[in-house]
């Protein structure tokens, strides 16, 4: 006989246990047995246990030694090609374990174990990388509603979220490695367990009233040093809120329909202090976009019901239905302010990259607070060049004792609309978008 238990301890980890000579010779797994050949997970030998051991499934009081919760993960029975002091092949025959693995110690009761027949057929490792799919902006809902699925359009920061073997990794829209600013998703992967899957989602704040707030996500966004994330995340909690599913235990779901996809999402319950699946609502477009503007949200997603996920691609069959107009936007220089901030950064001139290069768009001082001050100077300081960044004129009038920088950081505004000569009207600054680099900023409609 063999069980592999699954034990959420201080940290979750497996227990893999081997029925010899009338004991359950066991080992701590903490990243459970690998699926893939040739992966070697560390398996640490721990004490023996008793046969009867290996039927246990319930609560380890905190009290205790090992306090937490324990489950049976997978049971079933072995073959053994080898045992040795150093060295054990097995082969497994259970309901979610079919393989063949070989144990060997390194060092003390450290040992590896791996897989050393192919992995189950069909299944595939975890993707390193999945760029997220993209929606196109629209003017107005789609006219065959029946065919579209709406979600709410959640004002924050994509994130794509890895988790195997309890853990979890998070990457932006542009593939940087942001995990160490979220330290609440650590929570989701314990959930998971060990379920290898990868989500798309979005990492959101909360303003005091409770509407989700671009301006309030900031200061996360914006660091990653452990003793301060550690103290905003107490200030500034954020809920990752999952809206599609690109990947479930060893299977792509690229390929299938939305509605597939997100019956396989909604079907892993995910719901905790820090993350949520919130709902979609097949038609009523009209209806959900009053809702969001009700509750002051940004707008609507509306997704066709047979759309595959289409990574890295802007594609029609997802569409962004907005109740406020917002627009990224490319710095290329700063000026001083009036009053009492004369001689310091007052205001921002904005671009949008074109064929020709960075077309001038106005410039924008209203919304931003002590704090983006703060942190623009810092960021806008090791950016400073000569001359304009801008392809097209920059009108004389607020060009003066301009501070010229590289066109590198992306941020985004809000604006009444679209001047004929193509600028902003009455834009105010939301925040930077760590999240977007400037070959992905585009005029939106």
């Amino acid at each position: 006989m063999f069980v592999i238990q699954e034990h959420r301890a201080r940290s979750l980890h497996w227990e893999f246990r081997l029925e010899r000579n009338g004991v359950l010779v066991s080992w701590a797994v903490p990243k459970g047995l690998p699926m893939q050949r040739r992966v070697g997970y560390l398996a640490v030998q721990v004490e023996d246990h008793p046969l009867e051991y290996g039927k246990f499934a319930g609560r380890i009081p905190d009290h205790e030694h090992g306090a937490g919760t324990v489950t049976i993960w997978d049971r079933g029975i072995y073959e053994c090609d080898k045992w040795s002091e150093d060295n054990v092949k097995v082969w497994l025959h259970g309901t979610r374990v079919e393989g063949h693995y070989g144990q060997f110690r390194t060092n003390g009761d450290d040992w590896m174990i791996h897989r050393t027949d192919p992995a189950p057929e069909g299944w595939e490792p975890l993707p390193d990388l999945v760029r997220p799919m993209l929606a196109t902006t629209a003017g107005e809902l789609p006219g065959n509603d029946d065919e579209w699925a709406y979600e709410f359009k959640w004002d924050g920061v994509r994130s794509v979220l890895y988790a195997e073997s309890g853990r979890v990794r998070a990457l932006s829209r542009t593939g940087r490695d942001v995990t160490a600013s979220y330290p609440e998703l650590r929570g989701l992967g314990q959930a998971l367990g060990s379920l290898q899957v990868v989500l798309d989602g979005e990492i959101v704040a909360f303003d005091q009233v409770g509407r989700p707030s671009f301006e309030a996500l900031q200061p996360r966004m914006n660091t990653a040093a452990e003793s301060r994330v550690r103290r905003l995340a107490e200030a500034i909690p954020i809920t990752y809120m999952i809206f599609d599913l690109m990947h479930l235990d060893g299977h792509s779901a690229l390929k299938i329909p939305y509605t597939e996809r997100r019956r396989l999402l909604e079907g892993l319950e995910l719901a905790g202090p820090h993350w949520s699946t919130p709902p979609s609502e097949t038609g009523g477009g009209e209806v959900i976009l009053r809702a969001a503007s009700d509750a002051g949200l940004e707008g609507v997603v509306a997704k066709r019901l047979d759309s595959i996920y289409r990574p890295g691609r802007r594609d029609k069959s997802w569409l962004k239905v907005k109740n406020f107009r917002t627009q990224s936007v490319v710095i290329g220089g700063w000026a001083t302010g009036q009053g009492y901030l004369e001689g310091d950064l007052g205001a921002l001139l904005l671009g949008i990259p074109g064929p020709g290069g960075l077309s001038f768009v106005g410039r924008v001082g209203s919304g931003l607070s002590e704090s983006d001050r703060s942190v623009l100077r810092q960021r806008l300081a090791v950016l400073k060049r000569d001359t304009t960044p801008f392809k097209s004129t920059v009108p004389r009038s607020q060009a003066a004792g301009v501070a010229w920088v590289e066109p590198k950081l992306v941020g985004e505004v809000r604006f009444t609309e679209w001047t004929r000569s193509g600028r902003l009207r009455q834009p105010s600054w939301r925040g930077l978008r760590p999240d977007q680099v400037p070959e992905d900023v585009g005029v939106e409609p």
